[in-house]
């Protein structure tokens, strides 16, 4: 999300074909809650925050928000994940049921019963179908 929000190069190009499927409907992109907060946070640093806000609103229109509940807190702060934002972000993955997470952080999702995959493997797997 921060790829495509920033339109950081070299990454945004992929992260920005995969939002384009979601927005046509052919696959379902969820980002938890705590990735709205962040991203404002990091964004606002950087850009005018009504410029900030109009992306997040334009996301939010392609993309579900995974809940951040009590439940979710605790298993991230008791599990095996060397980050607790990773392990946030994966167990509001497991609960809204997504099937993979996309990330380019992959390397801190050892622990993840989900495959995670950079966009640019995500999309390249898509393409083998």
């Amino acid at each position: 999300m921060m790829d495509l929000l920033s339109e950081r190069l070299p990454f945004y190009n992929s992260i920005a074909k995969i939002t384009s499927l979601a927005d046509k409907g052919e696959i379902k992109m969820v980002a938890s809650g705590l990735s709205y907060t962040t991203i404002n946070y990091l964004l606002t640093k950087i850009d005018n925050v009504d410029i900030v806000l109009d992306k997040l609103r334009k996301f939010k229109i392609i993309s579900e928000v995974a809940l951040l509940d009590d439940e979710i807190i605790e298993k991230g702060l008791n599990s095996n994940f060397s980050d607790f934002e990773d392990a946030v972000q994966y167990f509001s993955a497991l609960k809204a049921n997504c099937h993979i997470i996309i990330t380019r952080n992959t390397k801190e999702f050892k622990e993840s019963r989900l495959p995670v995959m950079t966009p640019d493997e995500f999309l390249a797997s898509i393409k083998k179908k």
